[in-house]
């Protein structure tokens, strides 16, 4: 698999409009040691970018979905800490958008994404061009860089172990499918199992298909810790033909024992 913030994601450079916004870090968030957990972030970022949206008085602010985010992880934040938050467009194609988001904690957490959001038909989650009202809005900021929906994770590794994965009611969001936030918690069940969970990371999930109402769900899970100068873990969800329906990518530097946080 192949994951990398891209190079507009760590400040706003240009001129355009910049969404600021501001949260604490609450129980529900948090792992037992008082960790940020990612799928936490994942919803982040989310409220974050409907903020921005109705803000920015964007008509069809709810026909959007998440293709990729990839998530760069310098410090997780903690339990209680004020986190300051700016996103802004950083990057635009014929049909979708790149969304930047900083997350800077008073205490020292920094977490840094980049979204690619689809513009969609609500009816018929087929995508459809930017509306004019989008450029009209977010088009300086993206300063003209055109940016690529193109995933790049791979398929189930042949052979690998799957096992099935049950999906529940809170998994499912007004849209009608598993919210795209359930990946990660995937993710955190894996690594906070070998109590692996620290930064420095990356994190890069990618959405292929909603997971719709009743669907039979089996995860797959590549742990790569053993790996020579790299550890991390590769994650796919797929249906019962073993379409995967989204993916995830999760790396950093071999851990020490001053530096885990479960």
């Amino acid at each position: 698999m192949t994951s990398g913030l891209t190079e507009n994601a760590a400040a706003p450079s240009t001129p355009g409009r910049v969404f600021t916004s501001s949260r604490r870090v609450r129980l529900g968030d948090v792992s037992p040691g008082g960790r940020l957990r990612l799928d936490a972030i994942l919803r982040y970022l989310q409220d974050v970018a409907d903020d921005d949206t109705i803000d920015a008085g964007l008509v069809d602010a709810v026909g959007w979905v998440v293709r990729r985010t990839v998530l760069s992880v310098i410090r997780f934040p903690i339990y209680q800490e004020p986190l300051a938050i700016a996103t802004w467009c950083s990057g635009l194609g014929g049909r979708w958008a790149e969304r930047s988001t900083s997350l800077v904690g008073e205490h020292g957490g920094r977490v840094d994404s980049a979204t690619i959001w689809v513009h969609i038909d609500p009816q018929t989650f087929r995508a459809i061009p930017l509306p004019d009202s989008f450029a009209r809005i977010y088009a300086t900021s993206a300063a003209g860089r055109k940016v690529s929906a193109k995933l790049f994770h791979g398929g189930v590794p042949v052979g690998a172990m799957s096992i099935d994965w049950a999906l529940r009611f809170a998994d499912y969001d007004v849209m009608g499918h598993v919210n795209n936030a359930v990946v990660a918690e995937l993710v955190e069940e894996q690594l906070s199992r070998l109590r692996l969970l620290r930064a420095p990371m990356t994190a890069t999930f990618e959405y292929r298909s909603e997971v719709p109402p009743m669907a039979s769900v089996r995860a797959t899970v590549l742990d790569r810790f053993a790996v020579a100068d790299r550890g991390g873990c590769g994650l796919w969800l797929s249906d019962a033909e073993g379409k995967v329906l989204a993916s995830a990518d999760v790396s950093n530097n071999t851990p020490t024992s001053d530096d885990v946080q479960t």
